[in-house]
């Protein structure tokens, strides 16, 4: 049995792995969905002191707290700096860290992350970034129909200090196995990306910013593969 655990991305909270969860409870496996402070279930938390850092601390509470040891560690979208941080923290409890479609961190000892200069659409408080439907037609053009109702009425606004908020990483980086889920549709260059050699397997879908959703068996199928 391999445990999963699950760190969303942006706008979205642990229900966005509704989908995931049970595909792979059903072979066997544990999956825990995570929500960071100010999303989702925990959108009454939302605050402007609310910052990377929490993001981080959220995740480490959830694996000390539900005695989680040699997981999967999963980062959809900016959770890619969050996991990154996590697992630099813990590296010996984290048996793979998998990016999927997910902010790729650099083997560099500086801040990095800093997402706050990309344009976003920011609302009246200043302090949060709505999921618009510009957003989602661009990246998330293949959620339709039911799923993207789905999403919409469950996404709530990115706080924008997770956007801008920044981490560093030590030397215990370098003992992580990291793996990744690139998507043809998410917003990257993935030929691009695979030219640079990533320091880890990988594996691509055919879809859209949010496989989870619209491709959940194949995102459970490359998740198993590269565990």
């Amino acid at each position: 049995m391999t445990t999963f655990v699950l760190v969303p991305g942006a706008w979205m909270g642990g229900w966005v792995w509704g989908k995931i969860t049970p595909m792979l409870e059903k072979r066997g496996h544990r999956a825990v969905a995570v929500t960071l402070t100010g999303m989702g279930e925990r959108v009454h938390l939302a605050s402007p002191e609310i910052g990377i850092d929490t993001a981080i601390q959220d995740v480490l509470n959830v694996i000390q707290y539900n005695d989680l040891d040699d997981f999967v560690l999963v980062g959809h979208s900016f959770a890619g700096k969050v996991v990154a941080a996590v697992a630099d923290r813990v590296p010996d409890k984290v048996s793979t860290l998998l990016f999927l479609d997910a902010y790729r961190p650099a083997n560099v000892r500086t801040p990095q992350g800093d997402f706050s200069a990309e344009g976003w659409p920011t609302m009246a408080d200043g302090w949060r970034i709505p999921l618009t439907d510009e957003i989602l037609g661009g990246i998330g053009r293949d959620v339709q129909g039911a799923n993207r109702e789905w999403m919409m009425s469950k996404a709530t606004p990115w706080l924008m200090r997770y956007a801008g908020g920044t981490v560093t990483l030590s030397d215990r980086w370098n003992s992580v196995k990291k793996a990744y889920v690139l998507c043809t549709g998410g917003g990257d260059d993935v030929k691009a990306i695979l030219k640079q050699k990533l320091d880890g397997e990988h594996r691509v879908i055919e879809s859209g910013h949010w496989p989870m959703v619209t491709k959940p068996a194949e995102t459970v199928q490359s998740m198993l593969e590269l565990a």
